[in-house]
Parts: structure tokens; C-alpha cells; sequence
């Protein structure tokens, strides 16, 4: 609020804040209370739906609609956009992934929540073009990671990256790193991505990535496959994180609204590039991308200006 000088925009995120402590318990708690495992559905995506998946959802919808300060919701989980009640409705518009990187919940590695927050720039009933804006628009990004501790990182436009972690004892997020930045000179050496689907890569990533494991010092192999982690582990110590598209996903695989354009916004404040590579025909900044659809997908390079500038060299060539 001392920041913002925005009362709503406060209860906004501190709605988030309470959505993401109650998510942190369930999966703390996931072995003990049964929540491993699928929930025999799919999400709007085609993935299949876990336990926490659903739970996690339910928390965030009950928690960002019961705030007063949101008009139209978009989730990982839900196929159509959530307009709420206008007798409740606020002026933000969220779009979030309640918990990315489910698939590794059972075996206990780290997964997460991404979230990007814009202001709504309609008046009487909020439609879905409320949110369908490029990443410029966004005025708030930002994730939680679930791992050895609950971590809480959020960006606002032009004010920096700023990290939180979860005091247990308090129940409150404790602001503990300000303006957050990559390592000057591009940091450690290291590349993280799906090697597994090299071969349906196009010329330009298989390149890069070739390139990151030649020499007589060659990059670290680092991929978690939960994006959260990955991309915290790139902000903290430098590298670059890939999720190019291939023959299989043409489109790639991450979707814009609530894992691309939040993590662009987080990447880009803290001194880092966040590109597409080469998507429909050029070569794209990953917000200016404009979404037609609110589970839209496109490829994702995030990580130190020396390591993405390498990779768009080689599309160049």
C-alpha cells in the first residue's frame, strides 16, 4: 500500500498472498491428506488435472472473486474466462496458473503459481477483452514458489523485481530482497530446457543449444520442468531458460496470459531479455505479443541478455 498508494490494488494482492498460503499448506500437506494424484479430468489445455490442480484453483477463484477488487478472472483450469458479479466486481483483471508444474507434485519437487494483473480499461459489465492485451498492459506480475520454503516474487511496472518469503511462525510474507537483478555479466553458465524434444527443434535452438555444450568449458544442464523453479533459479544465478517450439507444438507449449507474459514482465525488470525467437514470421518481444484467445501458447526464451542475444544470432543466421 506505501508503495502503490492503491488501496484496492493492496486487498488484490493481498488476496493472492492468502490464496498462495493456503495452496502452500496443501501441498505441504498433500501426502498426509490424500491430494497426490490425478482427479481423472482435463484442464482447458489438455493436461491432465491432479488433485491439487482443482484444489489450488478453487482456492484462487474463491479468494481473487470474495476480494472486491476483480473483474474478470482467466485460469489454467477453466476453459472460459470468469466474469464476476458486477454488484462485487473491482477493477482488476487476473490471469494465473494455480499451480504450474503439478506433474512433479508427487515427488515432492517444487511447483508454483504465476500471475499477471491488469487494470480493466471497460466500464458496466467487464468482457473478456479486459484482459486480452499485450504484456505492456500488465501492471502487476508475479509467482510463488512451493519448495524448501514458500517464496513470493512480485513485480510492478517500472518499480522493480522484490522477493518474499513465508515466515511459518507468522503466517506472514516477509519482504527480503529488493530490486532483484540478474548477475551483471550474464552470471553462471548454464542453459535449461526439455533436451527430450531436441529432435523435433528447429535449426536455430538445436544450434544454440550446441553451442552451450561445446567447448572446454561448457554450460550446466539445469531443468527442474516446473517453470517457476527454473525460471528463479535463471533470475537468481544468470543463464537461460527454453521452451522453443517444435515440430510437435508449432505454437510451443507455455500459454501467453498467465505463464508468458507474467514471467517476460518479471524477467525483463530484473535486467533480463524475455523473447519468442522466431514466431509466425519474425523474430517477437514475448509482450508484445497480442492474444486473440486467453489459453493461447507461443515459445518462451527467458533469461541474461549474453545467452538470448546468442540464441536470436543464430535465428539471424
Amino acid at each position: 500500500m506505501l508503495s502503490s498508494k492503491d488501496q484496492e490494488l493492496a486487498i488484490l494482492l493481498s488476496a493472492l498472498a492468502l490464496a498462495c498460503k493456503a495452496t502452500a499448506r496443501a501441498c505441504n500437506k498433500a501426502g498426509i491428506a490424500l491430494l497426490f494424484g490425478l482427479a481423472g479430468e482435463t484442464n482447458a489445455t489438455g493436461d491432465d488435472q491432479k488433485k491439487l490442480d482443482v484444489l489450488s484453483n478453487d482456492i484462487f477463484i474463491n479468494c481473487l472473486t470474495n476480494s472486491g477488487a476483480c473483474a474478470v478472472l482467466v485460469s489454467e483450469e477453466n476453459e472460459d474466462p470468469i466474469i464476476v458479479d458486477p454488484a462485487s466486481a473491482g477493477r482488476f483483471c487476473v490471469a494465473f496458473d494455480p499451480l504450474d508444474g503439478s506433474s512433479n507434485i508427487d515427488c515432492n519437487v517444487s511447483t508454483g503459481t504465476i500471475f499477471g494483473i491488469y487494470e480493466r480499461n471497460s466500464v458496466g459489465l467487464a468482457t473478456v477483452s479486459d484482459i486480452l492485451r499485450t504484456g505492456n498492459d500488465l501492471i502487476v506480475a508475479g509467482y510463488c514458489m512451493y519448495g524448501a520454503a514458500t517464496e513470493l516474487v512480485i513485480t510492478f511496472k517500472n518499480q522493480g523485481v522484490h522477493r518474499f518469503t513465508l515466515d511459518p511462525s507468522l503466517g506472514e510474507f516477509i519482504h527480503t530482497h529488493a530490486n532483484v537483478k540478474f548477475p551483471a555479466d550474464g552470471g553462471k553458465k548454464i542453459y535449461s530446457c526439455n533436451e527430450g524434444n531436441s529432435s523435433n527443434w528447429d535449426p536455430a535452438i538445436k544450434a544454440s543449444v550446441e553451442h552451450f555444450k561445446a567447448g572446454n568449458k561448457p554450460y550446466a544442464a539445469r531443468y527442474v520442468g516446473s517453470m517457476v523453479s527454473d525460471v528463479h533459479r535463471t533470475i537468481l544465478y544468470g543463464g537461460i531458460y527454453l521452451y522453443p517450439a517444435d515440430a510437435k507444438s508449432k505454437d510451443g507449449k507455455l500459454r501467453v496470459l498467465y505463464e508468458g507474459f507474467p514471467m517476460a514482465m518479471i524477467v525483463e525488470q530484473a535486467g533480463g531479455v524475455a523473447s519468442c525467437g522466431l514466431f509466425k514470421g519474425r523474430i517477437q518481444r514475448l509482450m508484445d505479443l497480442v492474444p486473440t484467445s486467453i489459453h493461447e501458447k507461443c515459445p518462451v526464451i527467458l533469461g541474461g541478455e549474453r545467452d538470448v542475444a546468442l540464441v536470436l544470432s543464430k535465428y539471424k543466421e
